[in-house]
């Protein structure tokens, strides 16, 4: 090139504007959607020419997609992967701090091509796919959907914890944020939480660990059921606040807690109680007729082990001196020294009980 064409074309590029996104004028080489576009150009030239024709939409405008698994049709196939549109879509206003937001109608939401591979796809096919925001908070589609979408709960690992929050991981390129606010205790690092989904004020997906209000009330159980469940919470006023199955509300009340419990520790227990707006109560220790030889063996043992074979308990002990010994209620720490008495294996006096 000689110097008055090098001049000119360094002129060119200087007065370019930038494309309309509405009208795609103004950009270098104003594109017009033929295929003439890629004459002479590389195959990343062809891939940037790809995404500034489908500039992502607002998060703000995709609220009611966003976080949840939903049907698109196919309406592009590009170099870089699939240019995805809802189907049946309904436009509804969504609500974004005190404003509301209309979604756009262009909502062009990338599916990449590493998402396609082993996958044979064309033009206005459907699929489904769930949308979320990528490391520069643009809006992307996935076909291999996480565990955890809008409004479900679900048990995640913590990857990573800064001075922001913790980061869990949820089958997602990019780890999901867990704010120290939405933490109703510390996540540390390797540990497991039960968290839910929600959208945050800037429009980011964001988790909480505040689910109460999400558990159901309706589970199939009833009272003697043994169940599983996800301790997420401890009250010393009320007990240890458990989700059976990751789903329904339960309680192990202070009364019935007869060893401590952890936060993020998964637990067998038998429910005790079925309450009338549907709650459950959980006991840590079974019925007293089936756990009565286990509280006299526990009782027995530990006056074999003790000096001169005393315990300095009674049924006059305190109720917490007589858990914190014994792992047991006092009304169960009665029946068993009873039913000791009953065979004449120890004696009860004033001052405690001993072996015969």
């Amino acid at each position: 090139m000689d110097g008055k064409a090098h001049i000119m074309q360094k002129s060119y590029n200087k007065n370019t504007k930038k494309t309309n996104p509405k009208t795609n004028k103004g950009r270098t080489g104003t594109i017009k959607g033929s295929s003439n576009n890629y004459k002479g150009k590389s195959v990343a030239s062809k891939k940037k020419i790809e995404t500034e024709k489908h500039l992502p939409p607002d998060p703000a405008e995709i609220r009611n997609i966003l976080g949840v698994t939903s049907d698109f049709t196919i309406a592009k196939l590009t170099p870089i992967g699939a240019y995805l549109t809802p189907f049946n879509y309904e436009s509804n206003p969504v609500s974004v701090g005190n404003k509301l937001v209309e979604p756009s109608l262009d909502l062009d939401i990338l599916l990449p091509k590493n998402e396609m591979i082993g996958r044979e796809f064309k033009k206005n096919d459907i699929v489904q796919a769930f949308v979320y925001l990528d490391s520069e908070d643009r809006p992307i589609a996935t076909l291999n959907a996480p565990v955890l979408s809008i409004g479900k709960l679900a048990v995640l690992n913590v990857k990573e914890v800064n001075e922001m929050g913790a980061f869990l991981d949820w089958g997602l390129a990019k780890d999901l944020f867990l704010p120290f606010k939405e933490q109703t205790i510390r996540a540390k690092k390797d540990e497991q939480v039960l968290v839910t989904l929600y959208i945050d004020k800037s429009s980011r997906l964001c988790a909480s660990m505040k689910i109460y209000k999400l558990l159901q009330t309706d589970s199939p159980y009833k009272a003697n059921d043994h169940v599983k469940g996800f301790v997420y919470e401890l009250s010393d006023e009320y007990g240890a606040y458990v989700a059976v199955d990751s789903i329904y509300s339960a309680l192990v009340p202070v009364r019935e807690m007869v060893k401590p419990l952890r936060v993020g520790e998964m637990v067998t227990l038998r429910v005790s109680k079925v309450l009338p707006d549907g709650k459950l109560e959980l006991a840590m220790r079974e019925q007293g007729h089936l756990q009565l030889d286990d509280d006299c063996k526990r009782i027995y043992e530990e006056l074999q082990a003790s000096k001169k074979g005393f315990l300095p308990y009674h049924d006059k002990s305190e109720s917490l001196v007589i858990k914190n010994k014994f792992n047991m209620s006092k009304i169960a720490f009665k029946r068993a020294i009873g039913h000791l008495y009953k065979q004449g294996m120890i004696s009860i006096k004033e001052d405690g009980i001993y072996l015969n």
